[in-house]
């Protein structure tokens, strides 16, 4: 039986689908992915945007693809990107024309590492499936995969309405949202048969089905596990904007990942006026390192503060370090192999201060208050120094950054 107190689930199994040079399902790691909001056919703001979704660990960017100009921007976008050593997987989100972008636009179609289809809007009534299978012969012929992503916002209303009089006519066993569900569904699946029909692999299909409400999005994802092996795309869609998008993001996958469900993910903010576009992959990281998946950047444990606490210092300390952390992880990646499992603990008071610290790599325990002015750094769990004096937070600062290159850089080379 499973321990439900120790561990995730297993993961599902399903079938790997490379994306570039990223591997989705298959036993791989559960993937981050964004997507920009640029102009697409504006190449310098989305260049500078996949750079920096990248930068903070997005391994697979979505650009939207919906007009002439935009298809022809994306070749430029990828060679750009290369020459500034970014090779990032860019997928097409293709709505309504996308058939004709791709036949029109060769080089998009060559340029892009996978073609996201929305079954609702691919066409209507007898070009439906006309124009789908002629995005999915490009693929084929350009040997892409697709993600066949259903959305409860476009769903197919023919068989909404079709399951809907089903039900009707067997006495209504199930509810209109039970309904809705099982459309979703049947959409998502009924698409990835149709894909495979006309001779796309299904280590070429990864499927989705966003909604935007958390126990909506955890059935359809439980229902779709059960029914199919296809590698899954997680993510919450209009989830909103700050605290509410990401506590509904993180309350819904965070329980379909418990269970082993979902092979990459997407926390999908509404950015504030002016705010940053990765925030959205901060928090996927930080979602799938909370709960033990991946490591990305190392831990930052920090008291919440309370009566004893009343100097500011160790949050201003706490900050800093995690904001430095945040700016040199992508040179830290190259420059110090293994930093991302680095603990930090920045403590301030005497009573899980000292205890904190020392269950870190490296830790400090400040004075609360009324306490004696000295802070006890422990380093791999001894008291390693005492800090004194107004410089105590910039001192422990330089004692971080050294403990790094000693662990994790030309230290742990030389003493080796």
């Amino acid at each position: 039986m499973q321990d439900y107190f120790s561990a995730p689930f297993p993961r599902r199994d399903s079938v790997g689908v490379p994306v570039g040079n990223v591997l989705v399902g298959g036993g791989a790691p559960v993937v981050v992915q964004s997507m920009t909001n640029t102009d697409t056919a504006d190449v310098d703001s989305t260049v500078a945007q996949v750079a920096a979704l990248h930068r903070a660990g997005s391994e697979i960017v979505r650009i939207t693809v919906d007009r002439d100009e935009s298809a022809a921007a994306v070749p430029r976008i990828r060679d750009r990107l290369a020459r500034l050593g970014i090779h990032v997987p860019l997928v097409g989100d293709f709505h309504y024309i996308g058939h004709k972008l791709l036949a029109d636009h060769p080089d998009c179609a060559e340029a892009l590492a996978k073609y996201r289809i929305n079954p609702g809007n691919v066409g209507f009534k007898d070009k439906k499936d006309k124009q789908f299978a002629a995005i999915v012969e490009t693929a084929i012929r350009y040997n892409k995969p697709v993600r066949i992503g259903v959305n409860w916002g476009s769903l197919d209303q023919e068989l909404l309405t079709t399951l809907m009089d089903h039900n009707k006519a067997n006495g209504s066993p199930l509810t209109a949202v039970q309904v809705m569900r099982e459309a979703i569904v049947q959409s998502a699946l009924l698409s990835a048969e149709l894909a495979e029909e006309i001779g796309l692999g299904r280590d070429k299909i990864i499927l989705s089905a966003k909604v935007s409400q958390v126990q909506d999005l955890i059935a359809v994802y439980t229902m779709l596990a059960q029914r199919s092996n296809h590698a899954l795309h997680l993510g919450l869609t209009e989830a909103g904007m700050g605290t509410k998008g990401i506590v509904a993001s993180s309350a819904a996958m965070g329980i379909l990942l418990q269970q082993g469900i979902g092979d990459t993910i997407r926390i999908s903010l509404t950015p504030e006026p002016g705010g940053d576009r990765t925030r959205e992959v901060q928090v996927s990281q930080e979602l799938l390192q909370t709960m033990g998946f991946r490591q990305f950047i190392p831990i930052v444990a920090a008291c919440p503060g309370c009566g004893r606490t009343t100097s500011t210092v160790f949050q201003e300390l706490a900050q800093n370090i995690q904001a430095d952390i945040r700016t040199n992880m992508p040179i830290w990646r190259e420059k110090y192999p293994g930093v991302e499992e680095l603990k930090v603990a920045v403590m301030g008071c005497i009573v899980n201060g000292p205890g904190e610290s020392k269950h870190a790599d490296i830790g400090i325990s400040l004075p609360g208050t009324g306490e004696t002015p000295s802070a006890p750094v422990f380093i791999d769990g001894q008291k390693a120094a005492t800090l004194k004096g107004p410089n105590i937070a910039a001192d422990f600062q330089v004692m971080v950054a050294d403990y790094i290159e000693r662990r994790f850089g030309q230290g742990r080379q030389a003493a080796e």
